[in-house]
């Protein structure tokens, strides 16, 4: 998979890409990320990809030709191949989505700022993600989020591919939350492991983590219980 992210503040990508999995993902020849500076697309001496909104009001707005200028110099005509708006007025992201992204071959994701974008750039994308019912000061911190649910579901990545299909909002968990874990020591503060967990017996153990991940689910976001009746 190839990513390519457009920004007007680059240097705030420099350290989450160089870390951990992701790190690991880019090594392996398994995803190449690159991030572009938009204001390499602009026509003047200084490099200008905002101006004032028609109608007036406060702030600046992301000039609809730049981002054009932007998106047809690095789209790579692949048949599998989506551009998105990072943008407070988006569908939700959730982890269905990032299953579907991480199918694609090439994501151009375009992360916004100051005022926001002007309309006509809506045109430009094959889909607008908001990763929360929240505003930010800039689409940079969402370009993040996503690019980190999506790699991590791309085969090979993770070093043990079943470990996808027990965590939270898997489909194979029926989309819930994921089941207590516990590890070494057995007993802290007076705080035990559950026997069944010691006990050796797989189908026992099995049925108890499907069962208090219902419980969990249930408890913390029945939405979610909701959504898959």
């Amino acid at each position: 998979m190839k990513i390519d992210i457009l920004t007007i503040f680059p240097n705030m990508f420099a350290g989450p890409f160089e870390e951990s999995i992701l790190r690991r993902a880019q090594d392996k020849l398994l995803v190449e990320i690159k991030i572009h500076d938009l204001r390499q697309w602009a026509s003047d001496e200084r490099r200008t990809v905002d101006d004032k909104p028609y109608g007036g009001g406060p702030g600046m707005i992301l000039r609809v030709d730049i981002v054009e200028r932007a998106i047809t110099n690095l789209k790579l005509k692949m048949p599998n191949e989506k551009t998105i708006l990072l943008t407070p007025q988006g569908h939700k992201f959730n982890q269905q989505k990032a299953r579907e992204l991480a199918k694609a071959e090439h994501l151009i994701l375009i992360a916004g700022h100051y005022e926001g974008f002007d309309e006509r750039v809506r045109s430009l994308v094959d889909a607008e993600i908001s990763i929360g019912d929240y505003v930010l000061t800039g689409g940079e911190l969402p370009a993040m989020v996503i690019v980190d649910a999506v790699v991590r579901l791309i085969p090979g990545v993770l070093g043990k591919e079943e470990s996808l299909n027990e965590e939270s909002f898997n489909s194979s968990t029926g989309s819930g939350l994921e089941y207590p874990q516990y590890t070494r020591p057995e007993e802290f503060k007076g705080m035990k492991v559950p026997p069944v967990l010691l006990s050796g017996h797989h189908a026992a153990i099995a049925k108890w983590r499907q069962d208090q991940a219902e419980r969990r689910t249930r408890s913390r976001r029945p939405d979610l219980i909701k959504e898959n009746d």
